[in-house]
């Protein structure tokens, strides 16, 4: 997967007086210095001898911290004063005011790439989260503009489709591109689309800690249950679904004695956690065999194993809604009044829940957060879901190789930061106890895994499957009868 620059990208050296010095990443070259002789005349013979010149140091040269890069004849890239947008639908074009030591730090790196390689960059809301993938198809089918775009896309059945058009750039074809860098490597987002040796797809930097368990502390400690036994738990490996089990047991009550629940055990969007619960005991939906080819998985024992579970734990834990007065079904979203309300001890959603402005962040009750407890044959784990940067196949080689570049060096780690995490950070701001940002979000991100039913055409998992798996459900075997042939088939189209 390795692209290496070798061919055009050199790091500076040690040249002539007048060349300036650059170190690797994070540190700082010695300066180049020369000590001027002490200067002697002779002159003839007199009375007085003439004293000898005071040495005079030169000038210390200017040292850069970064290192700069050079193609093959030893000239520094020059993108020719670029201009180049991000588009995403989420970002202001406006720097926010640094507000840590690692913002300061990253937007003088930032400003100091654009000024050495001569471009300018940013990123820019353009279009919403339901458009962009088309946006993206409608652009690179007209062939582009003059614009120089980077595009953020959501994982989506449609971007394949996309590639399958031939209107997403390989970037496996740009050299300067190194998927094998400390940066591309946290994360997965070039491995989903990593397609018979191209790919389709980057992502500089973390990957975002995605689905996990929150508990209520307060309610856990009521029902006599330590919270911090769940993260010592998932510190030594032993947090599995049968912990988690008896967890449950204990912290569902009907406090006033009414033959009424009052406090369930979970609040849930049943998806959500049949997705992590697939995953947590090894199993998948779709799979990529040695050949490259996917396949399907949606029966393999593993995963049926996790089906089976969560019907049956949906059943005696998790509460379904209210009718509505007209006997309708609750709302979609009911179980989030529930569990920020006091009405159940654990919820599995996101990490972004309880940070800062978001559903979570206000709820009174300190929140723990772990993740997914593992099954009898997986592991703890999150499946990836990061948003992909993409190039349109419209641009020529030479334009492509620009653009890469300077968003390759503008996303690198920034130096003397390199082991930084953002989520880490917001983790911290947020309605989270003190052990959610020191030990499970490291370990979320360290423990990802891909799932590759995200990007298959006409594959819904929602309403045949995912939706289907809940409280007092059919048969796991029936609902596998209502999705199997259609699977399938979709599989079986998107290898072609």
């Amino acid at each position: 997967m390795r692209k290496p620059m070798a061919k055009k990208v050199l790091a500076a050296t040690m040249a002539a007086a007048m060349t300036m010095s650059v170190a690797a990443c994070g540190n700082t070259a010695p300066a180049a210095s020369t000590e001027a002789p002490a200067a002697s005349t002779e002159t003839p013979a007199t009375s007085e001898e003439t004293p000898a010149a005071e040495e005079t140091p030169a000038e210390e040269e200017e040292v850069s911290k970064y290192t700069v890069l050079k193609d093959a004849d030893g000239n520094v890239y020059d993108l020719g004063g670029m201009e180049i947008v991000i588009r995403d639908w989420f970002s202001s074009p406006d720097r926010a005011e640094a507000k840590t030591d690692f913002e300061e730090a990253q937007y003088e790196y930032q400003d100091w790439v654009q000024e050495t390689y001569n471009f300018k960059i940013h990123s820019e809301t353009i279009g919403d989260w339901g458009s962009v993938v088309q946006d993206f198809v409608d652009y690179a089918t007209a062939g582009g503009d003059d614009n120089n775009y980077v595009f953020t896309l959501r994982n989506d059945p449609a971007f394949l489709s996309a590639i399958s058009s031939g209107l997403v750039y390989d970037l496996s074809t740009i050299d300067c591109l190194d998927f094998d860098s400390p940066a591309m490597k946290l994360n997965h987002v070039a491995e989903l689309y990593t397609m018979h040796g191209s790919i389709y797809a980057m992502r500089s930097g973390n990957a975002e800690p995605r689905t996990g368990i929150y508990f209520n502390r307060r309610i856990l400690q009521e029902a006599g249950v330590n919270p911090d036994d769940i993260y010592d738990m998932q510190a030594n490996d032993t947090w599995t679904w049968d912990a988690f089990t008896e967890i449950l047991e204990k912290v569902q009550q009907d406090t006033d004695n009414d033959g009424t629940i009052d406090i369930w055990g979970i609040a849930v969007n049943e998806g959500v956690m049949t997705t992590a619960a697939i995953f947590s005991n090894g199993g998948q939906m779709v799979g990529v065999d040695a050949s490259g080819n996917y396949t399907y998985e949606f029966e393999n024992p593993n995963t049926l194993e996790a089906l089976e579970w969560c019907r049956d734990t949906f059943t005696k834990y998790d509460w379904n809604g209210p009718e509505g007065e007209d006997g309708s079904a609750p709302s979609w979203d009911y179980y989030q009044g529930q569990f920020k309300n006091g009405g159940a001890a654990f919820f599995v959603d996101q990490q972004y829940c309880a940070t800062p402005g978001n559903l979570l962040y206000d709820m009174e009750d300190e929140l723990g957060f772990v993740m997914f407890p593992k099954g009898p044959k997986g592991s703890m784990c999150q499946t990836s879901g990061d948003n992909s940067f993409v190039l349109p196949s419209c641009y020529d080689a030479d334009r492509a190789w620009k653009i890469a570049f300077a968003y390759s060096v503008y996303t690198d780690l920034v130096p003397g930061y390199e082991d930084y995490n953002a989520y880490i950070n917001t983790t911290r701001t947020g309605n989270f106890d003190s052990r959610a940002a020191e030990e499970t979000v490291p370990a979320m991100i360290k423990n990802e895994v891909v799932d590759y039913s995200a990007i298959i055409p006409n594959l819904d998992t929602g309403a045949p499957f995912l939706w289907v798996v809940g409280p007092n459900c059919a048969p796991i075997s029936e609902i596998a009868d209502g999705f199997r042939d259609m699977y399938k088939q979709a599989i079986e189209e998107a290898n072609k």
